[in-house]
């Protein structure tokens, strides 16, 4: 969904616990990494997606583009979770123009929400493998509203929207830009603070997609639970800080308890599509999010789908230079990947 007009984009990542800003540009060499940053923001202002507070929320983009000295204004932003609606669809096989024309009567028979609220785009994948006279297509409907929160909330903070994409499309672009998939079913896993998203590819061909409401935000909640601290001092707890409120050994309970619900949510994903495509199997499976840094999860996720389990690393085959810090690169890697996605895009993109 382009707006603008000169080429090059910024990727802004707009989660609801963090924000990340990142510049890729092309050089004679390479790709190369030219800016990256990201910002934490307070619990409450997104949640699952919706703004809370736009002035708050304009106001930590702006401090970020200032703190990593950004100077462009034209950016690629995604949107994801229940708002939005992807689903791979048969249609009778025709051109993109009747396609165009007849889009909203196709669509009307797989989206859940009225038509009429919801901005929808398509991508045509090919010839349907078991009918010939039909072609599979990839239907994306966002709530126009949705849209237009996010749009306003980039002009606030000075920016120009020039890309809304998707979530899932934007991890699988970095992931592909960097991964030789030889034909491989592969599953992209996401592990945000509010939902987890999950993506299987079947080379560069996306074959199924589904986001449930389970992430790192659940961790947070069970501290604050058990211990009545606020959720800023959960996020804290959470990642190894000092403190008086709860023990280690529940830490390691809760952490415990939320990683097995996400495995568990995760492997009722993979049943459903191995009933749907009982013939191919997932070989690997890449995390992302703020998630993927659990070691407890990726063990056991690892134990329970008997699949090759590593973390994405978004930077791979960028050139990074000298401006860059490579442990702070690989620490942060799994966050950076839906921004990095989004970085690659440029303006012209369909």
């Amino acid at each position: 969904m382009p707006f603008g007009s000169k080429n090059h984009i910024i990727g802004l990542d707009i989660g609801s616990r963090s924000l990340k800003a990142g510049e890729i540009v092309e050089t004679k060499k390479g790709h190369l990494l030219k800016k990256f940053g990201m910002i934490d923001i307070p619990p409450g202002i997104i949640e699952d997606g919706a703004i809370n507070d736009h002035e708050a929320a304009a106001e930590y983009i702006r401090q970020l583009f200032k703190k990593n000295k950004i100077k462009e204004q034209k950016v690629a932003v995604s949107i994801g979770g229940f708002s939005v609606i992807v689903k791979k669809i048969n249609v009778q096989t025709m051109d993109e123009k009747k396609l165009q024309e007849t889009i909203q009567f196709e669509a009307e028979q797989y989206i859940p929400f009225d038509i009429s609220d919801v901005n929808l785009d398509f991508q045509i994948l090919g010839e349907n493998e078991n009918n010939p006279n039909q072609m599979s297509v990839f239907l994306v409907a966002a709530k126009k509203e949705m849209i237009t929160e996010y749009i306003n909330l980039v002009q606030m903070a000075g920016l120009n929207p020039c890309i809304i994409d998707v979530e899932a499309f934007a991890l699988q672009n970095i992931f592909e830009f960097n991964y030789d998939t030889k034909g491989e079913n592969i599953a992209l896993i996401d592990i945000g603070a509010s939902k987890t998203s999950l993506n299987i590819l079947k080379g560069r061909s996306s074959l199924f997609m589904r986001d449930v409401s389970l992430g790192c935000g659940q961790i947070n909640q069970k501290i604050v639970s058990l211990s009545g601290c606020t959720l800023e001092e959960a996020e804290q707890i959470k990642f190894g800080s000092q403190n008086n409120k709860i023990s280690t050994e529940d830490l390691i309970e809760i952490e415990s308890s939320v990683v097995s619900d996400w495995c568990a949510e995760i492997r009722r994903a993979l049943d459903f599509f191995y009933s749907t495509y009982p013939e191919d199997s997932i070989t690997k499976i890449v995390l992302s999010g703020g998630g993927a840094n659990i070691k407890e999860f990726r063990q056991l996720l690892a134990s329970e789908t008997s699949a090759e389990v590593e973390i994405i690393n978004p930077f791979n085959k960028l050139d990074v230079g000298e401006n860059f810090d490579s442990s702070y690169l690989e620490k942060i890697a799994p966050q950076a990947a839906i921004c990095m996605g989004l970085a690659l895009r440029r303006v012209d993109d369909k």
